[in-house]
């Protein structure tokens, strides 16, 4: 079971701007004898039956884009797809493929598309991992994705091989 820390820790500041999260006030005065007191970390339930991992309730970091720790909703699409690519920061790009059936000949051909998804700190992933990701308002040009759930890769196969899920 994952806590929510009652005291504030502050996450790592490598960024110029001073990160925190926006819906947590850090210079609250201490309240003496309450017995009930507010948890020092923004942490929600996105719904959809997604749980929420608990790295993200128990580590410090700050990403507003995040679905569990940030002001993003998840609405719309719920996709399942292969990660092929980890360059970028807090971006992943996911190869989906899918059957396309050509009336003419009767037979389906292999297609795939690739997906740009913004990756939470709460989730280590690589490339050749199996990853949920959940539909969001724009988050940069090409960016309309999230990572919801993770799965780590069971057995090494290429890039580009064509895997349905």
């Amino acid at each position: 079971m994952a806590r929510i820390p009652k005291e504030y820790i502050e996450c790592d500041q490598y960024e110029k701007a001073y990160q925190k999260q926006d819906a947590i006030f850090i210079a609250r005065k201490r309240a003496v004898g309450s017995a009930r007191q507010k948890p020092m970390r923004f942490v929600k339930n996105v719904g959809l039956g997604i749980k929420t991992p608990d790295a993200a309730i128990e580590n410090p970091y700050v990403d507003k884009k995040c679905p569990f720790t940030g002001n993003v909703s998840i609405r719309g699409r719920i996709l399942k797809g292969q990660v092929i690519s980890t360059k970028m920061k807090r971006t992943i790009i996911v190869r989906r493929d899918y059957l396309h059936y050509i009336r003419k000949y009767r037979r389906f051909e292999k297609r795939h598309k690739n997906i740009a998804a913004h990756c939470s700190p709460a989730f280590p992933v690589k490339d050749g991992d199996i990853v949920t990701v959940g539909q969001c308002r724009p988050l940069s040009k090409t960016v309309r994705f999230n990572v919801v759930a993770h799965e780590p890769q069971r057995t090494s196969s290429g890039k580009k091989s064509f895997r349905v899920f």
